[in-house]
């Protein structure tokens, strides 16, 4: 969930080898009851974002739409230092909510954690509810409500889309730690000192949220410095345009977000190089992600509620671990799961969104 590491080595629990790849929520820490209540909760958010989806998704949409859950898989892969011997890794539900709108972005985030389970035996198959309810759900909500929040009432400027962009991606962090700590305290496998482990998560993914905002505003700023049209959040935040007169100044009309010379433009270029930069982050940057745990398995360490993990039951999957398994050479082998990693969730995500889309044509047709 709202971790990752690279090399993790629990005391009292199975070990762990992901080198510089995300680790969420595993099996075993969580009762039936919450388990069984987090995926139903998560099961009826996709239900509705689904739906949802369809207002979202057109034809530009959809495929962008496809390259940000790769890109999201791609960057989790990237564990970045924090502090004390902590790293982190992006959610990326806010910012899939600002770059093709909060219900897609809660299905992009959905495919990567669904790729991540059942491909590379990340994170658990019974706390798949609770994965999906903290790193998709709470982290598009918390996110998308903040970044309208301040766009709704800063001035429409795009210094104030990234910077609110900033906002979103640092707040949603902690707020889905300290959900993570409340569905602990209400069905966790071990008993926590709530008060204790809500500021030891809440402060550590205040840390994570940091990073995760740079990679937010940085990943918006270039989006919108290229393609603006292609940003769901940047939809009519711009200014009003303002003829000053004789007689005064009056209010036109509001200029678009899009450059004119990109209106008519499909999304074909800005896909190209977005599943480059996703392949590029995946296969090669990836080797060089921190070696530290992450914040939910520090802390998981310090507290000392670590010791009921359960193997993942796909943990002997060829891609388990994010390396390929016959291929000696380190650095080869997880640059190839990588890379397979991303072509994966973009089949995943492009079939679920190419679906989602062929249902709206099919109710404007009925309609």
């Amino acid at each position: 969930m709202i971790c990752n590491s690279n090399s993790v080595s629990y005391s009292g629990s199975r070990s762990t080898e992901l080198e510089g790849q995300a680790v969420h929520v595993p099996d075993g820490f969580f009762d039936v009851p919450v388990s069984v209540g987090a995926g139903v909760l998560a099961t009826g958010a996709l239900s509705v974002c689904l739906r949802g989806a369809r207002r979202e998704l057109d034809d530009r949409t959809a495929p962008m739409a496809g390259l940000v859950a790769a890109f999201i898989f791609a960057v989790q892969m990237l564990n970045f230092p924090v502090a004390a011997g902590t790293s982190g890794h992006l959610l990326g539900g806010a910012l899939a909510a600002i770059l093709v709108g909060p219900y897609t972005a809660v299905l992009c985030v959905a495919v990567v954690l669904l790729v991540q389970a059942f491909f590379f035996a990340d994170g658990g198959l019974t706390a798949l509810g609770v994965n999906i309810t903290l790193m998709a759900v709470v982290t598009t909500i918390v996110g998308w409500a903040v970044f309208r929040l301040v766009t709704r009432w800063g001035p429409r400027r795009r210094g104030v889309i990234v910077g609110a962009s900033f906002a979103a991606a640092l707040i949603s962090v902690p707020a889905a730690a300290l959900c993570f700590t409340a569905l602990f305290w209400l069905g966790g496998t071990a008993p926590i000192e709530v008060s204790s482990v809500a500021l030891a998560m809440g402060g550590v993914h205040l840390l994570i949220g940091l990073g995760e905002g740079l990679i937010t505003a940085l990943t918006v700023s270039s989006v919108l410095a290229v393609r603006p049209d292609l940003v769901y959040g940047a939809r009519g935040l711009a200014a009003p345009l303002v003829l000053r007169t004789a007689v005064g100044e009056v209010t036109v009309a509001a200029q678009e977000p899009a450059p004119a010379r990109n209106r008519g433009r499909g999304p074909r270029p800005i896909l190209v190089g977005g599943g480059l930069v996703a392949l590029l982050l995946a296969g090669v940057v990836s080797f060089y992600a921190s070696s530290a745990p992450d914040g939910l398995n520090k802390v998981a360490q310090d507290k000392g509620f670590n010791a009921n993990e359960k193997a993942q039951p796909l943990e002997n999957g060829p891609l388990a671990g994010y390396s390929v398994k016959g291929v000696s050479d380190e650095r080869l082998s997880g640059g190839l799961a990588g890379v397979a990693g991303v072509g994966l969730t973009v089949l995943a995500g492009g079939g679920v969104f190419y679906v989602v889309r062929r249902r709206r044509r099919d109710d404007r047709a009925v309609a």
